[in-house]
């Protein structure tokens, strides 16, 4: 008997909104993202244990992770 365990990563985008970008200075959409990872037996995912969230810029990529209360404040 075996047991398949292991840890997936989801990206969810949960906003799209025009705005400034703190790296590359330009005007363009940043997109508010999640990031959750989630612990799976036999391919199936059972639950949660870690959320991350990040502005990024669509224009070159860069990223900033935020806090839960910037999320909300955000949405």
């Amino acid at each position: 008997m075996f047991v398949l365990f292991g840890v997936k990563t989801v990206f969810n985008t949960l906003s799209v909104r025009p705005g400034n970008c703190r790296y590359c200075h330009q005007h363009a959409e940043q997109r508010l993202q999640e990031r959750a990872s989630r612990f799976t037996l036999f391919f199936v995912p059972l639950f949660t244990f870690r959320r991350q969230y990040q502005v990024s810029c669509s224009n070159c990529g860069g990223s900033t992770e935020i806090s839960r209360q910037q999320k909300e404040s955000l949405v």
